[in-house]
């Protein structure tokens, strides 16, 4: 009974030196805190971090949406019959010219058409000039006369059909331009429809794009226009709006224009993914590295440094954020030219926190601040 007691007594005694312990431990703890602490006016350790002046920068208002390369004229060469091919008159890659012969089809029975629609030709021919002879005479009637020359006009017309028959075995090319690959070879037999080959004419490149319609101020034609493509890194063309829709979906609440770009050099390509872009203005602004800016949902802020008790601390600002481009993001409240603020590192600095180190840092663009965002 007595060992039972004294078990009790000892396990008693251990509560409550953890409870004082525990107790002394968070007395300190917050005395601590109350010294150094966020707020507390400069008085724990400063944390070194660089700092950069805020400065003015020119952002370039712009409107940049995505589009499909085409050349002025594209067609892909098919035949609306079904025949044999005889001859191939072009070869891979090869420029062609408005009305060039591209491909012959097997015409014999239109060659023969030909041939009898001209000797029932020659027939009439003779028939009607004889009945003319003898009306001229008075020997004839000149009715009779008349229907010989009607039933010659329709031997003509009968050649010109044969001789039309027989063009839809010639494929020609129906403008200038440049041929892409093929796979027609004579003595391939194809049916109405079969692509032969395609044909572009690529002197001039199209590209339609949409845009809200909110812009549709600011669009016109002949307004410069520049265009930058996926495939062609670091180049850039420069073109002009050539036609704006009449209507605007309303479903997206965007407008249609197509941009024209000379391609003498046959640099762009029908097909080509292009970021068109549109120059509205230039203008001057403050500018703050993107790794000094932190995004919080929707707002963003710098560390403003300012003077404490016992020297600078850092103060969470809000600002007003716009364009971001050459890894300078554009402020429009919060801020003036000449603010110091902190240039990185904004994940061990604290507001209110005490501060120390001076200029220098991480190149605009790097950090984990605003790096790539931009604020619509």
């Amino acid at each position: 009974m007595i060992r039972r007691h004294f078990f009790l007594l000892a396990a008693l005694a251990a509560v409550v030196l953890m409870l004082v312990v525990g107790g002394m431990k968070l007395a300190f703890g917050q005395k601590a805190a109350g010294q150094g602490g966020p707020g507390g006016g400069g008085g724990g350790r400063a944390t070194s971090v660089s700092q950069t002046v805020v400065s003015t920068k020119t952002f370039t208002d712009r409107i940049e949406v995505l589009g499909a390369a085409k050349g002025l004229k594209s067609v892909t060469i098919t035949s609306n019959t079904a025949e044999m091919i005889t001859a191939v008159h072009f070869s891979d890659g090869q420029a062609v010219s408005r009305g060039q012969v591209l491909v012959e089809l097997k015409a014999d029975s239109e060659d023969a058409g030909i041939a009898e629609a001209k000797v029932r030709q020659a027939q009439a021919e003779r028939d009607y000039q004889r009945w003319k002879t003898l009306a001229d005479r008075g020997v004839a009637p000149r009715v009779t006369a008349e229907q010989y020359l009607a039933a010659l006009e329709t031997a003509k017309a009968g050649v010109a059909s044969a001789q039309a028959q027989k063009l839809d075995r010639v494929i020609r090319a129906p403008f200038s331009g440049r041929v892409g690959i093929s796979d027609v070879a004579p003595g391939a037999l194809i049916s109405p429809g079969t692509a032969i080959v395609s044909l572009d004419d690529v002197s001039v490149i199209r590209v339609d794009f949409s845009v809200p319609d909110r812009y549709l101020t600011t669009l016109r034609e002949g307004l410069p226009i520049s265009a930058r493509p996926d495939s062609l890194p670091g180049e850039t063309f420069q073109g002009r709006i050539a036609q704006i829709d009449t209507r605007i979906d309303p479903t997206t609440r965007a407008v249609k224009a197509r941009a024209e770009f000379p391609n003498p050099g046959g640099r762009l390509k029908p097909g080509m993914l292009v970021k068109v872009s549109i120059d509205q203005g230039v203008r001057t602004a403050p500018a703050v590295p993107e790794a000094a800016v932190q995004f919080e949902g929707t707002q963003a802020s710098v560390f403003l440094i300012a003077k404490g008790p016992k020297g600078q601390v850092a103060r969470r600002t809000n600002v007003e954020t716009g364009l971001a481009s050459g890894g300078f993001v554009e402020i429009t409240s919060g801020v003036k030219p000449g603010d110091k603020i902190v240039a990185d590192g904004l994940n061990r600095v604290q507001d209110g926190a005490p501060i120390g180190g001076g200029p220098g840092g991480k190149k605009p663009g790097q950090g984990a601040g605003a790096a790539g965002r931009k604020a619509n």
